[in-house]
């Protein structure tokens, strides 16, 4: 059994920085591993139903959600809108393959 890394304020040496960033990226591919299985969900939803792959008010709402998170749980809002807008459009490439991209046009 690994013990779980120190908090950031506790570590006293670089290898203990490193293994929190580790485990800190251990914890986001599981998440956006687990991300990708409801993008892949949802491309299965909207194929019946001839939804486009890309909706524009939908990824405003989810851009203007992260901006809100990240504002409270203290990281950087622009930082988070970059990486969220990245995530969405290879989200939307993912769904755009499963649908066919002539959904959006």
């Amino acid at each position: 059994m690994t013990t779980p890394p120190k908090a950031a304020a506790d570590c006293a040496t670089m290898a203990e920085v490193r293994a929190g960033i580790d485990a800190v990226d251990a914890a986001l591919v599981a998440l956006l591993a687990k991300r990708v299985g409801y993008i892949d969900r949802a491309a299965d939803l909207k194929a019946p139903l001839k939804m486009p792959a890309r909706i524009d008010w939908r990824v405003e709402e989810v851009v203007a959600n992260v901006r809100v998170k990240a504002e409270i749980g203290g990281l950087d809002p622009d930082l988070a809108e970059t990486l969220w807008r990245r995530l969405v459009d290879w989200s939307i490439a993912r769904e755009e393959r499963i649908l066919g991209k002539d959904r959006n046009e």
